[in-house]
């Protein structure tokens, strides 16, 4: 599931624009800037809609320390403020996009979209790929050279998180948030089971030897060259 967060004080504004995306993925919203960084700072969002005049904390603030941070969620920034001046501070301060109010919804779905097939591949007629591996977004099916996997549920979710994230380290706290969500009550050790499940699931397509355990931190989605195949333990 495609998780997208709304910074905006505006809160009939803000329950507006979950209505709008409410079918491209789970929104949270917050309305204020303080709030919003502390939400991004867990790392476990695909995107963020964010005002840029808000109390506590504004827009650019959030912006700036979010990248200071190396925190790359794409930012779409929204906002009254239409100078070409103002477009070039969100810019300058880390934005991926800016979007002017009022606005149509149709042009506020389109820039989402957009923004999340640069960044994570998706809206491909809804197919995720990497290498012979296919995932279907809409029926949740794995396809390994046109044979589906018997991946399903969590595992599922799993996988598609791994291939939105390759090649970055993701922290089981991260994981936990992003499956079980915040107020899960199952505990973060879940997590090796199904892990565990997920490799043996993947082990004829090879990806389960990509997927890498980092000791006390958590997993990693790093292509295997062909010389470490032999020095690979795999883990759980």
């Amino acid at each position: 599931m495609i998780k997208l967060l709304v910074v905006e004080d505006d809160k009939v504004l803000s329950n507006n624009i979950k209505e709008i995306l409410a079918a491209i993925g789970e929104i949270t919203q917050v309305y204020d800037g303080s709030e919003g960084l502390f939400e991004l700072e867990s790392g476990v969002y695909d995107l963020a809609i964010l005002d840029l005049m808000m109390p506590e904390m504004n827009g650019y603030e959030v912006l700036a320390k979010l990248r200071k941070e190396k925190i790359q969620t794409p930012v779409l920034i929204l906002t009254a403020k239409d100078s070409l001046e103002d477009k070039i501070e969100g810019f300058e301060r880390g934005a991926d996009d800016y979007l002017t109010k009022p606005f149509y919804r149709e042009e506020l779905i389109m820039r989402v979209k957009a923004l999340l097939k640069r960044s994570l591949g998706l809206f491909d007629e809804n197919v995720l790929k990497y290498k012979d591996i296919s995932c279907d977004l809409k029926s949740n099916e794995v396809l390994y050279k046109e044979q589906v996997l018997p991946i399903q549920g969590k595992e599922f979710e799993l996988l598609v998180y791994f291939l939105q994230n390759k090649g970055i380290i993701l922290t089981k706290e991260q994981i936990f948030d992003r499956i079980w969500g915040f107020d899960s009550d199952t505990t973060i050790t879940v997590i090796e089971v199904y892990m565990s499940n997920l490799r043996k699931h993947l082990r004829s397509t090879g990806l389960d030897k990509e997927i890498k355990t980092l000791r006390n931190v958590g997993y990693i989605l790093q292509r295997v060259r062909c010389n470490e195949w032999r020095y690979y333990t795999k883990a759980t």
